[in-house]
C-alpha cells in the first residue's frame, strides 16, 4: 500500500516545485501589491492637490496698484519698514491690459532694463521686457506680496497698495 506525502512534512524545496506557495510568498505580493496601489493613490492625489495650490490667477485680481522697495539682504525688519528713499521706492500700475503704466522708469532703473508688460503666472508675476521676454519674476510669497532676487543680490518685494 502507497502511503501519500503529506506536504507538510516535505522538505520546502520540495514544497516549492510542487507548485505550493509559502505563506511568506503570499505576504510579499500581498505588500507589493499594497506599496504600488499607494504609490498610485499619493501620485494621483498629489498631482490634484498641486494643481488646485497653484491656481493660474486672472490678470484683473492682479492689475492695480503695487509698492515696490529695493532692499538689501542683511537690512532688518525695521530698516525696511523706513524705506522712504525715493531710489529704494515705487509705486507701479500694473495696467488691465498687461502692461506697465506709472512707476515703470522706476522699476526699469532697478532692472537695466525697460520693463514694457506683465502676465501672472501659477506662482507668482512676471515682468516682461521690449520684445515680450521675461526679464524678472517676483515669486509669491502670500496674498498680496511677491519678491525677487536681482542678480546683484538686491531684492525687490511688491505689496498691494491699499485701493
Amino acid at each position: 500500500m502507497r502511503r501519500s506525502l503529506s506536504l507538510h512534512r516535505c522538505p520546502q524545496w520540495v514544497r516549492l516545485h510542487a507548485g505550493v506557495t509559502s505563506p511568506m510568498t503570499d505576504n510579499a505580493f500581498t505588500y507589493r501589491a499594497s506599496a504600488w496601489l499607494l504609490a498610485t493613490l499619493v501620485m494621483f492625489f498629489g498631482d490634484v492637490a498641486m494643481a488646485s495650490s497653484l491656481k493660474l490667477a486672472d490678470p484683473s485680481e492682479l492689475a492695480g496698484r503695487w509698492h515696490a522697495t529695493l532692499n538689501d539682504p542683511r537690512d532688518t525688519a525695521v530698516s525696511r519698514a523706513l524705506q522712504d528713499k525715493p531710489s529704494n521706492v515705487c509705486d507701479i500700475d500694473l495696467q488691465q491690459q498687461q502692461t506697465l503704466g506709472e512707476g515703470a522708469d522706476c522699476l526699469g532703473a532697478w532692472l537695466e532694463e525697460q520693463p514694457i508688460g506683465w502676465f501672472p503666472d501659477p506662482d507668482g508675476i512676471s515682468i516682461t521686457g521690449k520684445e515680450g521676454s521675461r526679464i524678472v519674476f517676483f515669486s509669491r510669497q502670500h496674498d498680496g506680496f511677491y519678491q525677487s532676487t536681482l542678480k546683484s543680490g538686491l531684492i525687490i518685494t511688491l505689496e498691494r497698495s491699499a485701493r
